[in-house]
């Protein structure tokens, strides 16, 4: 390709052909990507026929949202894609972590234990559980929390978890976080959470299986819901809103879960039956709709990325050839000047805000301060180009997200040129 255009963007001769020298050895993984979308696209394609999706479903409700044909029949989709019995799907859910304390707060009652048998949990959960204090949290209300660390490598501690639940009679439900949040450990495959709800349910099955999805959804032609999670739960502004959904968040499974959710989420009473969806269902259709495809983008991007760092020497996970099991690109770099101009070299390829600078700030939920790089056309939305970590040791930066692979990897180029005018890496 003539690099003519991505001189006009700032990107030098040199990073372009270091850049496009790797892609060269990654058509194959991307074919591979490519197929999984395809089977997912036609996936979602089939559920929204299968539903009979109409126009009228894309013009939405107002007030109490009371027959709002196009909420109900989006929310069947949900459940048909995720072969579940039911599925929430609003956007009175404002993020990720809200539809996790949802789902949280609604299935559980004072007396209960959750159990994270995966480690400790994404930091904004930690105020949600209790870990550290917070207004409201599950420990508020007498509901308890046991956890056991991941082996070395990943693996799950089975030994420890086979003896928590034999001794935790009071254990209700277990979370299980599909992706890594801001640890350095690999993010878990269907497979395998497949094979841990399968210890969990026949040593104790009754127990509700929750599986944090944010971030793995539509990467592989599977989901947690189809290998024994009760339920799934994750974020609009994340893969299956597409780029589209300006907000939201859902929670599919059983129906009894769900149900549970929605009547925590409006009112004893009143559940399902209301909440107004006033004119987004358009963007959440077709945000899912594209879903597959942008998701596909994504992974390209983090693929892109790994091959890069690790070629520089730098810590990366999931490492050049791992396969992929959600869209985080994990880099360390074991220095702060390093992450900030990584995350500047993202925000400089952004559609929107390119000309600004992002600096650490002292975000809600964290325990440091954390830098973000995201000029996307929905705020915070992490399934566009973005960029984000804490600001303490080990200094890793977390990428993710990209609506086309062609933005993806131009990201990805800016942050290796920031990287290389700063001084800061030295291409040979």
């Amino acid at each position: 390709m003539n690099n003519r255009i991505y001189e006009e963007l700032g990107i030098s001769d040199k990073v372009y052909e270091f850049g496009e020298e790797i892609i060269r050895d990654l058509r194959q993984r991307f074919e591979k990507i490519d197929e999984n979308a395809e089977y997912n696209q036609l996936k979602v394609l089939k559920a929204m026929q299968d539903n009979r999706v109409s126009e009228a479903c894309l013009l939405g409700t107002t007030g109490y949202g009371y027959n709002d044909m196009g909420r109900d029949k989006l929310e069947a989709v949900y459940a048909s894609v995720f072969h579940t019995e039911d599925a929430l799907v609003r956007p009175q859910i404002t993020c990720g972590t809200h539809a996790l304390a949802l789902a949280l707060m609604s299935n559980l009652r004072p007396g209960d234990m959750l159990f994270s048998p995966v480690g400790k949990p994404y930091d904004t959960l930690e105020e949600v559980i209790g870990i550290r204090s917070s207004k409201g949290s599950l420990k508020e209300y007498g509901i308890d929390y046991v956890q056991v660390d991941l082996l070395s490598g990943g693996s799950f501690d089975y030994e420890n978890i086979r003896r928590v639940l034999i001794e935790n009679d009071r254990i209700k439900l277990v979370t299980i976080q599909r992706s890594k949040g801001y640890q350095t450990r690999p993010t878990l495959s269907v497979e395998r959470i497949g094979e841990l709800i399968g210890i969990i349910k026949g040593l104790r099955p009754e127990i509700i299986c929750m599986v944090d999805n944010c971030y793995g959804e539509f990467v592989e032609t599977v989901e947690p819901s189809d290998v024994g999670a009760d339920m799934v739960v994750g974020s609009l502004i994340k893969n299956p809103g597409g780029g589209l959904a300006p907000i939201g968040g859902y929670i599919a499974g059983k129906k009894e879960c769900v149900e549970n959710a929605a009547f925590r989420l409006t009112s004893p009473g009143l559940g399902k039956e209301v909440g107004a969806s006033l004119g987004i269902l358009s963007q959440f259709y077709q945000g899912f709709f594209l879903a597959p495809v942008v998701t596909a983008a994504a992974l390209k991007g983090a693929i892109f990325a790994a091959n890069i760092y690790e070629r520089l020497g730098f810590e990366v996970l999931p490492n050049a050839t791992e396969e992929r099991f959600d869209i985080i690109q994990a880099v360390t770099f074991r220095d702060p000047e390093k992450l900030i101009a990584f995350c500047e070299g993202i925000q400089s390829a952004a559609p929107v805000d390119s000309h600004v600078s992002p600096e650490p700030w002292d975000m809600p939920g964290y325990d440091a301060q954390v830098i973000m790089a995201a000029g996307a056309f929905v705020s915070g939305s992490s399934i566009e180009l973005s960029a984000d970590g804490p600001i303490k040791e080990p200094y890793s930066v977390f990428f993710q997200g990209g609506l086309t692979w062609p933005h993806a990897k131009l990201g990805i180029l800016k942050t290796l040129q920031t990287l290389v005018d700063k001084c800061l890496i030295v291409l040979q």
